[in-house]
C-alpha cells in the first residue's frame, strides 16, 4: 500500500522508520534528513514545534536502523541498493592484529612478574629471624 493511500490513524501506528522506509521506497531517491522527517511532519499533521522537538530522536532513529545508510552527501538511502566491499592486501606479509600485539606484552609483563617475584620472596626471607615466644593463656593454676 502507497503512503498516499493511507489514512491518518493507519499512518500514526507505524514507526517513524516504517514511514521513512516507505518514503524512500517510493520516491525511489536518497534524501537528507530534515527533507525525510518535514514529509513524515506533514503526514502527520505535526507543527514545525513538534518538528523541532522530535528531529533529533528520529536521526538517533535512523542511524540504528540497519535498513538505511547514510551517504557521504549527508544523505539516507535504503542500505539493500548499496553494497559493500572489503579489500584485503595479502601483499602485507608482517600484518599484526592488535590482539597480537596486546598478547605479546601482556606475556612480557608475566615474565618481568615472575623474576621480580622469585628475587623479592628470597630477600625477604633470608631477613626474617624466628623468635619463640612463651605463650601465656592466662590461666595461672
Amino acid at each position: 500500500m502507497k503512503i498516499k493511500d493511507m489514512s491518518k490513524v493507519e499512518l500514526e501506528t507505524l514507526s517513524y522508520t516504517d514511514l521513512t522506509y516507505m518514503i524512500l521506497k517510493e520516491e525511489k531517491k536518497r534524501m537528507n534528513t530534515p527533507t525525510i522527517f518535514r514529509k513524515i511532519c506533514t503526514l502527520l499533521d505535526y507543527t514545525d514545534e513538534q518538528f523541532e522537538n522530535k528531529i533529533g530522536d528520529y536521526y538517533t532513529s535512523l542511524t540504528l536502523d540497519k535498513r538505511f545508510i547514510l551517504l557521504d552527501d549527508a544523505t539516507w538511502d535504503l542500505s539493500e541498493k548499496h553494497s559493500v566491499t572489503l579489500e584485503v592486501d595479502e601483499d602485507e606479509e608482517n600484518f599484526d592484529t592488535e590482539e597480537d600485539e596486546v598478547e605479546e606484552e601482556d606475556d612480557s609483563v608475566e615474565e618481568n612478574l615472575d623474576d621480580d617475584t622469585d628475587d623479592d620472596t628470597d630477600d625477604e626471607l633470608s631477613d626474617l629471624s624466628v623468635v619463640e615466644d612463651d605463650y601465656d593463656d592466662g590461666d595461672d593454676r
